[in-house]
């Protein structure tokens, strides 16, 4: 084999050189951003919702970010924390990208958490997960969240319902884990505060089929039972609560009345209207901003929804966020992405539904939407506004060390005082 002079050599060398840093180069000109989004289980049409919104949020970036293209990896969970970790781990190990947006649920969203902190040097964008302990105690530094937590959406909820509607005991029925502890947290903080009771909780597993023995225990004498349940166990409580007789007036968490639950055929429909629920937006909404979003959604996914779902909004927001961090940080995710993290915690933009920012601990400041379920001249259902709640902070207006004395949201927690 004939050996090379050592000028040749050397210009051999610089030569590969220049082809590995081309290929870095080449490398670095594309910003991959993971998802997480529930397609498994009985919240998949949430997660279905959700995708729409990131494809509405991508297309305004469609031109790229910094002269870089914008790849998205998308990976479906079941709303389980372990799958969710698996399947970031997949995003982060193989896929290489550079953040991850989601995930959906609030399980999910607390096994995220624990996650980002082995991993400080990625950046984390909640999607909609909802439990209050994802930010509120010990949060990654790296994970940042422009998603309401469960209790922040359904601020002014429990004062209307209490003002308005003069329910004074009101039973719970809602599944069990973080997400709706976080609801019953915030309808309980208020509700009680006036002076309501909360004389039953009742818990069901996620992906419940059967609710017959939780509805034949509600007790008889409450005005009211708030309901936290989502897309086909919100369908499956509904169909077999009327279809069983119920009388008392029902109260719809963020997702039990949402669009994808009106818009699903079912008995119930005819017999929901006027369910009072708060989430961080509305079907019909007066503000040109949010008609604009419906507008570009029904234009897009003439297929989908009469208006977008509160996970379509949320995923939305959340990508968003992403994209405009990533522009701010002119597209720098080299070492350990403080550019990109300092972006996002001093990130305050307009939205569909309002103005966002992040408080100390990265979680949103947005504003909140009670709503009671009204049907249009057509026949179809929808959540129209009835009461605003702006700019709703992390411990809903309590100084923050009081909100936290009171612990973790839980099965039993907060008590009714």
């Amino acid at each position: 084999m004939k050996k090379l002079q050592p000028t040749r050599l050397a210009g051999a060398i610089a030569a590969i050189g220049l082809l590995l840093a081309g290929g870095v180069a080449q490398a670095q000109q594309t910003l991959k951003i993971g998802t997480l989004v529930v397609l498994e289980g009985p919240l998949a049409a949430l997660g279905q919702d959700a995708n729409r919104g990131i494809d509405l949020a991508l297309e305004e970036f469609k031109n790229g970010i910094a002269g870089k293209k914008i790849e998205v990896i998308r990976e479906s969970t079941n709303a389980k924390g372990d799958v969710a970790v698996t399947k970031a781990r997949k995003l982060l190990d193989q896929d290489k990208v550079d953040l991850i947006v989601g995930p959906l649920s609030g399980g999910e969203g607390l096994a995220i958490k624990e996650l980002a902190k082995t991993i400080p040097a990625r950046t984390f964008v909640n999607g909609t997960a909802a439990a209050q302990e994802t930010t509120l105690r010990d949060p990654a530094p790296n994970f940042f969240s422009f998603s309401m937590d469960g209790a922040q959406r359904v601020a002014g909820l429990g004062n209307y319902v209490y003002d308005e509607k003069k329910y004074r005991n009101v039973a719970v029925v809602a599944e069990d884990y973080g997400f709706p502890y976080a609801q019953v947290a915030g309808f309980v903080t208020e509700f009680c505060r006036k002076g309501g009771k909360v004389p039953s909780r009742f818990w069901v597993p996620l992906g419940t089929k059967d609710y017959s023995t939780v509805i034949a225990r509600i007790p008889k004498d409450v005005d009211a039972v708030f309901v936290v349940l989502g897309a086909a166990d919100a369908v499956n409580f509904l169909s077999q609560y009327y279809q069983a007789g119920g009388k008392a007036p029902l109260i719809g968490g963020s997702i039990t009345v949402d669009s994808i639950v009106l818009n699903s055929r079912g008995p119930f429909q005819q017999r929901v209207v006027g369910i009072p629920s708060a989430s961080s937006s509305a079907d019909e909404n007066e503000d040109p901003k949010w008609k604009e979003f419906v507008r570009r959604y029904r234009a897009k996914f003439p297929d989908a929804l009469p208006a977008p779902s509160s996970m379509a909004h949320g995923y939305y927001i959340s990508m968003k966020a992403a994209l405009l961090g990533l522009e701010k940080a002119g597209g720098d995710v080299s070492g350990n992405q403080e550019k990109l993290k300092a972006a996002l915690r001093q990130l305050k933009f307009e939205t569909p539904t309002g103005t966002y920012s992040l408080d100390q601990n990265r979680q949103v400041i947005a504003d909140a939407f009670v709503t009671e379920v009204a049907k249009r001249p057509d026949g179809s259902l929808y959540n129209k506004v009835v009461k605003v709640s702006q700019q709703v902070n992390q411990t809903l207006g309590v100084p923050r060390e009081e909100f936290l004395a009171a612990g973790p949201a839980s099965r039993d927690n907060p008590v009714c005082k």
